[in-house]
């Protein structure tokens, strides 16, 4: 089991900055890929960024060039900033991990909601 705990959530106004984090219980190094979705009202989850642990780093084409994602091993964390925010970014920010082994297993946290007023 991997308990995941997003922070960093917030209102803020157009063009402003935030920085999410994702928690995780146990060694992100090992673990296959993670990533940050999101769901607005009324619409579905959809990916916003993910590494892959031999892959590529992947972005929403509406988040490319504002957005960054990142991950410190150390601290087991991994780390969404985004910059340039827009209202239509607004929605419940969610990580998810998929580990591989030993166990495979895919995991999401609560969630933590991101508003951006115009």
């Amino acid at each position: 089991q991997v308990q995941l705990v997003e922070s960093g959530g917030g209102l803020v106004q157009a063009g402003e900055s935030l920085r999410l984090s994702c928690a995780a219980s146990q060694s992100i190094f090992s673990i296959a890929a993670m990533g940050w979705y999101r769901q607005a009202p009324g619409k579905q989850r959809e990916l916003v960024a993910a590494w892959q642990k031999f892959g590529n780093t992947n972005y929403a084409d509406s988040v490319k060039g504002r957005f960054t994602i990142s991950r410190d091993n150390a601290e087991n964390t991994m780390y969404l900033q985004m910059n340039s925010l827009k209202p239509t970014d607004t929605a419940v920010y969610y990580c998810r991990a998929i580990v591989a082994e030993p166990e495979p297993g895919d995991y999401w946290g609560q969630g933590t909601q991101v508003t951006v007023s115009s």
